[in-house]
């Protein structure tokens, strides 16, 4: 994996009440944990079609950001902030749903195509099809059957399954500094080996 500093954390998910407990919008969950984590404070950013919050994590200005659009409209934030703040695409990580894996696995990657996540697609062409960026893919369990998906992200995950995912979460937000300064060796060895213990 390339190893370049993050200067913007993104947390995908569908905005309002409604939808805050659901698969679709763990990405949403580990943003708000490191906004917790460093004591940030989110505020509505209408010109950028969301909620951001600013946070110093071990000496590096970070923006943190919850799109407030749909997941498929993600890009029109994400696309915004990155362009007023000069943010490379290297330089952005982005949490998100993965129902390909287990609840409580999560996976960090660079680059690669959007493999079907509408909300990952809608960054990519807003970035203008650049594809360099950083993933926090965060496992929802698999649906059992592709037709079943697009409802399945729509739910609650149980009880078991919320506490593995945001176990996981925490876990992730204890790794944040080393992403955030560019260690990501030291991300992908702390995070994969705990999961494969």
């Amino acid at each position: 994996m390339q190893e370049y500093p993050v200067k913007l954390i993104v947390g995908l998910g569908n905005p309002g009440p409604k939808y805050q407990g659901h698969r679709h919008n763990t990405g949403q969950w580990y943003v708000d944990a490191v906004c917790r984590a460093w004591h940030g404070e989110w505020r509505p950013e209408s010109r950028f079609a969301g909620e951001m919050a600013r946070v110093n994590i071990d000496g590096n200005d970070v923006r943190l950001l919850f799109p407030t659009t749909f997941m498929n409209r993600s890009g029109q934030s994400v696309g915004a902030v990155c362009r007023y703040f000069n943010i490379e695409p290297e330089n952005l990580l982005v949490a998100y749903d993965e129902i390909d894996y287990p609840a409580g696995t999560t996976r960090f990657r660079f680059g690669g195509g959007h493999g079907g996540h509408n909300g990952i697609r809608d960054i990519i062409q807003a970035l203008g099809g650049q594809r360099d960026f950083y993933r926090r893919r965060i496992g929802g369990g698999p649906p059992g059957q592709k037709s079943m998906v697009a409802h399945y992200v729509l739910t609650e995950p149980s009880r078991s399954e919320s506490q593995v995912i945001r176990a996981t979460i925490n876990e992730a937000v204890r790794v944040t500094p080393s992403a955030v300064s560019g260690q990501w060796q030291t991300v992908m060895r702390d995070m994969h080996t705990r999961q494969t213990d």
